[in-house]
């Protein structure tokens, strides 16, 4: 699914305009996206999962086409860790 069939969805279950759909989903990217970008920056989300940020160590890789060592810079990356309801319905496993 990509982000139109998303707006596409979400306006539907909704019941909502597609302009409308859209100005949401675009909100909540924003919304997760400013606040990742604080220090100690955390979406949860229960039962669906949580957005964190992850600080990543500078270390040392090679070049596969010179076969060289280079440096990889130390970064910051985005995490999404699912949450419990939404990896038991990726699995299969029902609720008790």
């Amino acid at each position: 699914m990509n982000k139109t069939e998303l707006i596409d969805a979400m306006a539907k279950d909704a019941g909502i305009t597609k302009v409308a759909a859209k100005a949401a989903l675009e909100s909540f990217m924003s919304n997760v996206t400013s606040t990742l970008k604080k220090k100690e920056g955390k979406v949860s989300l229960i039962g669906f999962g949580t957005f964190s940020v992850s600080e990543r160590a500078a270390r040392q890789g090679i070049n596969p086409a010179t076969k060289k060592p280079i440096k990889i810079a130390a970064k910051k990356v985005a995490k999404f860790k699912a949450g419990a309801e939404l990896a038991n319905a990726v699995a299969g496993v029902k609720k008790k």
